[in-house]
């Protein structure tokens, strides 16, 4: 009995972890862009593209987690840090969802040139927010490493799957509709930041003996 309540545990704590992680890849949100800096290449070309930078993003975000356990060890961070901290970056980039200011002009592409890395692979999916994401979990699972990776590779092929076909999410929503779309990601994400919070906050008043 035991091991069907923790096998349920588990897989409630995958689903929320990777739900999280894909409102911070926001593909949604980034599908407007990914459409004006390929918009001038071969809509062929353009898949090819957009897989490849979503594999570098991929890797560059598994990098980020194998190495995010050594750094917060090396900070000395305990857990209620972690939670807390990550819960306000949570918060602040819901914030940006909810009421987006203009684009950072970082992300425009020069004329006549194929984006590599940048700014599709990072910041746009691999962003600040992902990668910061992610080292704070694999200080959280330090015993468990297949949970974040299965979250974060569950994250990442939604959001290809939806990055893959931006032209048509694009026709189907426009432009309203994926604001709209990326306003509500962002009252969800701000709701497990306020968890996230206050489960830090929780930790840091009432600690393990």
């Amino acid at each position: 009995m035991s091991d069907v309540v923790s096998m349920d545990g588990w897989w409630m704590q995958m689903f929320s972890m990777s739900f999280a992680l894909f409102l911070l890849m926001d593909p949604i949100g980034n599908v407007p862009i990914f459409v004006s800096v390929l918009k001038d290449i071969e809509s062929k070309r353009q898949r090819k593209i957009i897989g490849r930078e979503l594999v570098i993003a991929l890797f560059i975000i598994v990098l980020f987690y194998f190495l995010g356990d050594a750094l917060l060890g090396f900070l000395n961070v305990t857990m209620p840090t972690i939670l807390i901290s990550g819960g306000i970056i949570l918060f602040l980039i819901a914030l940006k969802m909810i009421f987006p200011g203009r684009r950072d002009p970082d992300v425009e592409l020069p004329h006549d040139k194929e984006p590599f890395i940048v700014p599709l692979a990072t910041p746009l999916v691999a962003g600040p927010a992902v990668l910061a994401a992610v080292m704070l979990y694999s200080g959280q699972h330090k015993q468990e490493m297949l949970l974040p990776l299965t979250a974060i590779v569950i994250a990442w092929a939604l959001s290809t799957v939806i990055l893959l076909s931006s032209s048509l999410w694009k026709k189907l929503l426009g432009w309203r509709g994926l604001v709209a779309c990326e306003r509500l990601m962002g009252l969800i994400l701000t709701l497990i930041a306020v968890q996230m919070f206050l489960e830090g906050t929780h930790l840091f008043l009432n600690p393990l003996k």
